[in-house]
């Protein structure tokens, strides 16, 4: 069991990995975030892409370009090994128009500091500014 301090340390340590990851697309990158049988979900009710292997060729099969986004990010919490994490993603150079999410990564961190279950809920931030 993680003590709070250390849980927060390794969740911070991974985050920052998997940001470098998602710049480089570097398959050793990538794959040293995940444990062998990691589960990685792309959304809250996707089908998980399982193992390194899965989560390779998930990832780099919908992989961003170096420069075409920006990410910004906090812990919002711990508990035991699980993290949550809230993000913002900005694509600017989008050829038709920018496109902003706002992700909510759910991560359960093994005993190594890798991840064994990812899901990234996201949503499309209301721009409108109307409610519905």
């Amino acid at each position: 069991m993680w003590d709070r301090e250390t849980a927060a340390a390794a969740a911070n340590e991974w985050i920052g990995r998997y940001v470098r990851a998602w710049q480089t697309n570097d398959p050793d990158d990538i794959r040293s975030l995940f444990t062998p049988d990691a589960e990685y979900r792309d959304g809250p009710s996707t089908t998980p892409w399982i193992g390194h292997d899965g989560i390779l060729a998930g990832w780099l099969g919908q992989k961003d370009d170096p420069g075409t986004w920006s990410f910004e990010y906090e812990l919002t919490a711990v508990d035991g090994d699980i993290a949550i994490i809230r993000g913002r993603t900005s694509y600017p150079s989008s050829t038709t128009k920018s496109r902003q999410y706002d992700n909510l990564m759910v991560i359960r961190l093994a005993d190594d500091g890798r991840a064994s279950s990812f899901t990234d809920w996201f949503v499309t931030p209301d721009t409108t500014g109307t409610e519905g």
